[in-house]
C-alpha cells in the first residue's frame, strides 16, 4: 500500500511541475507594440510585481498592459527613464499568469525609445 501511495504521489509531483515548466517556459505568442508609456509601477503586497501600460490610441480600449520579470533589470531602467514618451516593446506571451512574475501574460523582454517620423 505504501508503495502505491508513494507512486502516486511521485506522480502528481511530476505533472505538477511539468504543468508549471510548461506555462513557464512555453511562449504563446511573441511580437513588438508601440505607443506612449502612461504608467509603470511596482505593485504588490507579499510578492513585489513590475507592471506597466502603454497607449496605442485615443481610446481606452487601445491600452495593452503588460508585466516585466524582476530580473529584467535594464529594462526596468529603460522604462522608468522612459516615462511619457513614446516606447517599442519587444514582448512574449505566457499561456497563463503566474501571480509570482506578473499580473498579465504579457512579458516585456526589451524597450527602446520610438524614434518614428511620427514624433515630434
Amino acid at each position: 500500500m505504501m508503495k502505491f501511495l508513494f507512486k502516486t504521489f511521485i506522480a502528481i509531483l511530476l505533472i505538477v511541475a511539468g504543468y508549471f515548466a510548461f506555462v513557464y517556459y512555453a511562449s504563446y505568442s511573441e511580437g513588438v507594440r508601440a505607443g506612449e508609456l502612461v504608467k509603470f509601477t511596482r505593485k504588490g503586497v507579499v510578492f513585489k510585481t513590475w507592471e506597466g501600460e502603454i497607449s496605442q490610441g485615443v481610446s481606452e480600449a487601445q491600452i495593452f498592459k503588460f508585466s516585466v520579470e524582476s530580473g529584467e533589470t535594464k529594462v526596468i531602467e529603460d522604462l522608468n527613464k522612459y516615462q511619457g514618451r513614446l516606447v517599442k516593446l519587444t514582448y512574449f506571451e505566457r499561456y497563463k499568469s503566474l501571480f509570482w512574475l506578473g499580473d498579465t501574460q504579457y512579458f516585456v523582454s526589451k524597450v527602446e525609445l520610438n524614434t518614428s517620423n511620427n514624433e515630434q
